[in-house]
């Protein structure tokens, strides 16, 4: 049995991934799944105040209040900015990363500048005229996923507070990071600015790199798929913690 922690993705919550529980429950996965603040069950609690340092709290308390340890911490999408932050801040709780076609910053690097100048005038724009100019409207689905899958997903996502899009990372740790492990979904389309992150993954050492027949959203479109091979990721790396 394992321990895993996830750190999910921008406007989204622990509601997306409703298909995947059942199947960590039969592997014998202990799974917890954290709302960052201003979303999902916590879109109350909304407000412009909110940024990425808050979001990275919000899991390091689970591992605090919990007292986890030896933890798979899995950060999807915008939540590979949210992992990186939780294991520089609990590298003693941390026992692998996987990232999930997910975000891989370094020390200074926020998700702006990660998606490039032309995607972030664009969601900058889409913010004002969304209203408040706080708030970051969400992007569309992937045009696979299935049309109940919409009609389940779309009324629960949220516009996400822009300074968690703002705000660059900042590492303090000087301990070397636990292994680290990059699955890229190869069915992105254009526009797909996590292939870098999979090169990367690709040339350096203290990573491994998987690919994945699917969009953006495994997790939701094809969750039996995305527990196989992180079946194959997690038994065989805690010899190498």
């Amino acid at each position: 049995m394992g321990t895993i922690v996830l750190a999910h993705g921008a406007w989204s919550a622990a509601w997306a991934w409703k298909k995947m529980r059942p199947l960590f429950r039969a592997a014998g996965h202990e799974f917890f799944s954290p709302s960052y603040t201003g979303l999902g069950e916590r879109a109350h609690l909304a407000r412009p105040e909110i940024d990425l340092s808050t979001h990275i709290q919000d899991v390091l308390a689970v591992l605090e209040i919990e007292n986890l340890t030896d933890v798979t911490l899995l950060g999807h999408s915008y939540g590979g900015m949210v992992a990186t932050g939780v294991v520089d801040k609990a590298r003693e709780r941390i026992a692998r990363v996987v990232y999930i076609d997910a975000f891989a910053p370094k020390d200074g690097q926020s998700l702006f500048d990660l998606v490039g100048p032309k995607a972030e005038a664009n969601m900058r724009a889409g913010a004002v005229k969304d209203g408040d100019g706080w708030r970051l409207p969400i992007n569309p689905m992937p045009p696979d996923t299935a049309p109940e899958d919409v009609a389940w997903a779309s009324p629960r996502r949220r516009p996400q507070p822009i300074r968690t899009f703002e705000q660059k990372l900042k590492l303090e740790s000087n301990e070397p990071p636990p292994p680290r492990h990059y699955i890229y979904a190869t069915r992105n389309g254009p526009g797909d600015v996590f292939r870098q992150f999979s090169e990367r993954a690709k040339s350096e050492a203290g990573w491994k790199s998987y690919e994945l027949d699917a969009s953006h959203n495994p997790h939701i479109t094809c969750p039996d798929a995305l527990m196989a091979l992180l079946t194959r990721i997690m038994p065989n790396t805690w010899e190498d913690k």
